[in-house]
């Protein structure tokens, strides 16, 4: 009797892909805590890495390296956060002063809106007239999209618990972590994989970087535009509007919101508003489309639908911290694509 040779393939079939898709993402939107996490470490390993290498090359330990260079982060954001907490404090001491500004505006908004249903219902249809009002759906609060992903505050607590010891752990242990990654693949790919990992990291690095640079940027001008309009508190304001004008397309108008709130106890006229977002989204329109493009673009390479694309997806998934997290994510999977076999359009598609 013959003996055939049966040729098992292990390329999976469109709806075998289709079904593991579901199963990922499934898993990122119900773990989505543990993943953030991870995500957030990751970034900021590899934005303190150089500072590492750079102890390091004088003779100090990896490890202590990476103890040294968090703790001086960790003093960093310490002393920022004392600074705006006085400022927050201030600003919270006259908060009365500035909800009776937010009364007066909504109690004139909700006048000219029972006028304007008035209108429409002397000129509705007699048998229109009869039925009941259709009870609108309320959206969510804001506050509840923008922490979607990242959940109550004890999961916030955890990740800010858990970050540092991630990231020390990375830093302290990067070469044993790197040489076991690379054993994970068979020895002829792992010249392709360290490519791809390198380019990654690359990547990775130049985006916070070139984020952080450009954040720093719009912060500081934007306090420079408040103290030269006199618009109280301008560090504060300055140092959210600016954070609020680096999220892609939302941006522009997020960054509205804190001059505006503090405007209303100052400004009586509509002209220093239209001032303040033609100003405030002349700073969005240079920061993401000729700084962003100039400091990490050459990095990313990803087109303008891909990015915008990535944006909608992962901020649906996971609210205010997808918007920030998008970008790097879909950066990451274009190089993964660019070296994987048969992935390789789906990642020329990506940055085309």
């Amino acid at each position: 009797m013959q003996m055939e040779k049966v040729k098992i393939s292990s390329r999976s079939n469109p709806s075998q892909r289709i079904i593991a898709l579901g199963i990922v993402f499934a898993f990122l939107y119900v773990a989505s805590s543990i993943v953030i996490t991870l995500l957030l470490a990751v970034l900021l390993a590899y934005f303190l890495d150089p500072v590492v290498g750079i102890l390091e090359r004088i003779h100090i330990p990896r490890a202590l390296g990476a103890l040294l260079v968090l703790l001086a982060v960790t003093a960093m954001f310490v002393g920022l956060g004392f600074l705006v907490a006085d400022r927050a404090e201030q600003f919270l001491a006259a908060w009365p002063r500035y909800t009776e500004a937010l009364r007066h505006v909504t109690t004139v908004f909700d006048r000219q809106l029972s006028t304007v249903e008035k209108q429409v219902a002397a000129i509705a249809p007699a048998a229109e007239k009869g039925r009941a009002p259709v009870r609108a759906i309320e959206p969510p609060p804001v506050r509840e999209w923008l922490f979607q992903g990242v959940g109550s505050l004890y999961s916030i607590l955890l990740v800010a618990t858990f970050v540092p010891f991630l990231v020390f752990f990375m830093l302290a242990g990067k070469r044993r972590i790197w040489k076991a990654t690379m054993e994970l693949f068979p020895e002829e790919h792992q010249r392709r994989a360290k490519e791809a990992l390198e380019k990654v990291s690359a990547m990775l690095r130049s985006f916070v970087a070139g984020n952080a640079l450009v954040a720093l940027i719009l912060m500081l001008s934007s306090w420079a535009f408040f103290l030269t309009i006199h618009l109280e508190y301008p560090f504060l304001t300055g140092a959210v509007s600016g954070l609020l004008n680096l999220v892609p397309y939302l941006g522009a108008l997020l960054a509205w919101i804190p001059p505006f709130l503090i405007g209303m106890a100052q400004w009586t006229k509509i002209g220093p508003y239209l001032g303040v977002a033609s100003v405030l989204t002349l700073l969005h329109v240079i920061g993401l489309n000729v700084l962003m493009p100039a400091i990490v673009g050459r990095r990313v390479h990803l087109n303008a639908l891909s990015v915008t694309i990535s944006l909608l997806f992962w901020g649906w998934l996971w609210g205010g911290i997808g918007l920030i997290l998008a970008i790097p994510i879909t950066a990451t999977i274009k190089v993964i694509c660019d070296y994987t076999e048969g992935w390789e359009p789906v990642g020329h598609w990506l940055g085309a």
